[in-house]
């Protein structure tokens, strides 16, 4: 072997190496048969600093199991796209047939998709739809209707008037644009006498809490607040209300109408006490269940066309792939304590 190719060859075996490292910290045992299988399904959580997404990668672990799905070691890119891209290269190495992410910056994994494309390595997208770049399947809810829900909900316990704030989620995601362009087209055209106070947050807590604080400051006569994320927005939303002594149960003077989006059990827990008053259930179960339906029915080749499903959903064609619509339905304190809601059944 020449010099030159001896010092290519170690340059390569750096590369890969520096790349499982820099995965390693982000592994998690996934409790499943690992890469012994034929056809391994490499998965990669989003982040772990929302309930949400800690009650999907619950159902995911317990699915996997339960299910028998060969899958590699779980790893989370913890919201970082650099991180997913890495994982996903390890994924690659490690022999993964199908990959499962919800990349959070949804522009900005169109070369990641089409690097595994060219590999013929199908990817199921969950949550979050990818900007560009080929997908074997979409498992997500309309994220449009979340947002036309939460202002139709908002919009009546007003009675079409006051001041709102939407926390809204990272707008270079498909799911925080979704939502806002809803919200926003529903207003102006069902209640145009309330004033909406748009906050992005990147869907982090402590910037809402921080932006909620700054506009309590200037129109303390708030009287609604629309939250994109619950799983990330929810506790320090009510501690900030607490703190300015704005807190006040439904139904007594002074009382914030709060709306939602996730469907965790504390949403449902402040629901119940009257700190919110609704949320729209995001099916973390089924989120979790048809991902690895998908991915598992990809490495056996199968194909899916747009229409109906046996399980209650739609499937639509979409620029890049399909999407399986999953149903989210609105939570009140009406249904809050219905047992197959999924955040009802957590453990």
């Amino acid at each position: 072997m020449t010099p030159a190719r001896i010092r290519s060859t170690a340059a390569a075996t750096a590369v890969l190496a520096v790349l499982a490292l820099a995965t390693a910290c982000n592994r998690e045992s996934s409790d499943s048969s690992s890469s012994g299988g034929k056809s391994p399904v490499g998965i990669d959580l989003p982040r772990s600093d929302s309930d949400f997404w800690n009650s999907y990668a619950q159902y995911l672990k317990k699915d996997i199991k339960a299910d028998g799905i060969d899958a590699l070691p779980l790893s989370n890119s913890q919201n970082d796209v650099t991180k997913l891209v890495a994982n996903v290269q390890v994924f690659r190495n490690t022999g993964a047939k199908a990959v499962v992410m919800a990349p959070q910056d949804t522009g900005a994994i169109a070369s990641t998709l089409d690097s595994l494309s060219a590999a013929k390595i199908p990817v199921v997208s969950v949550d979050t739809r990818p900007d560009k770049g080929d997908v074997y399947m979409v498992v997500r809810a309309d994220n449009r209707a979340y947002g036309t829900k939460a202002c139709e909900f908002l919009g009546k316990q007003l009675g079409g008037q006051g001041k709102v704030a939407e926390l809204q989620g990272a707008l270079d995601s498909i799911n925080g644009r979704d939502r806002s362009e809803a919200f926003a087209a529903c207003m102006k055209a069902k209640f145009p006498k309330i004033q909406v106070f748009e906050l992005p947050t990147d869907w982090k807590g402590d910037v809402a809490s921080a932006k909620l604080q700054s506009l309590l400051a200037q129109h303390p006569d708030l009287n609604g607040i629309y939250m994109q994320a619950g799983g990330v927005f929810l506790q320090p939303t009510l501690a900030l209300l607490e703190q300015k002594k704005l807190l006040k149960p439904a139904g007594q003077p002074g009382h914030i109408s709060i709306v939602s989006n996730d469907g965790i059990p504390q949403e449902f827990d402040a629901i119940r006490k009257g700190q919110i008053d609704a949320t729209v259930s995001q099916p973390a179960d089924l989120y979790a269940k048809y991902a690895l339906y998908y991915a598992k029915a990809a490495t056996e080749g199968k194909t899916f066309a747009p229409g109906a499903t046996d399980h209650g959903s739609t499937i639509i064609k979409i620029p890049n792939g399909l999407e399986d619509q999953l149903p989210a339905p609105l939570v009140t304190k009406a249904n809050v304590d219905d047992k197959t809601l999924w955040g009802n059944s957590i453990g």
